[in-house]
């Protein structure tokens, strides 16, 4: 999986290609957790380039979604579209945090 991150418009964007599977959640989990101890608290996670998401990446969401919402901010969801938006929403994730089909979805900060 290829994580890659940048800092637009004081969001921070994280954009996440290929599979999230029990693999490759461990690398997420320790690049999210530093993005946030940067002081990265308004982030959006791109997920337009993810093939696969499992239970274990799901997880992760949660667990940052966690870590953002104590230290007052906010992550989303973005670029949800087929299987992915499938899973996301059958999980639930829409009532847990914002999600949005397209990065154009995204509002203003």
């Amino acid at each position: 999986m290829e994580i890659e991150k940048r800092v637009e418009n004081g969001r921070c964007m994280v954009g996440l290609k290929g599979r999230l599977d029990a693999v490759t959640a461990p690398e997420l989990e320790q690049s999210l957790g530093e993005i946030i101890e940067e002081g990265n608290l308004n982030m959006v996670l791109n997920l337009s380039g993810l093939e696969y998401v499992s239970s274990a990446g799901l997880r992760i969401f949660l667990v940052a979604t966690k870590k953002i919402k104590a230290l007052k901010g906010e992550l989303c969801l973005a670029g949800l579209s087929g299987n992915i938006k499938e899973v996301i929403e059958i999980s639930g994730f829409p009532s847990i945090m914002p999600c949005y089909d397209t990065m154009e979805d995204l509002p203003s900060s």
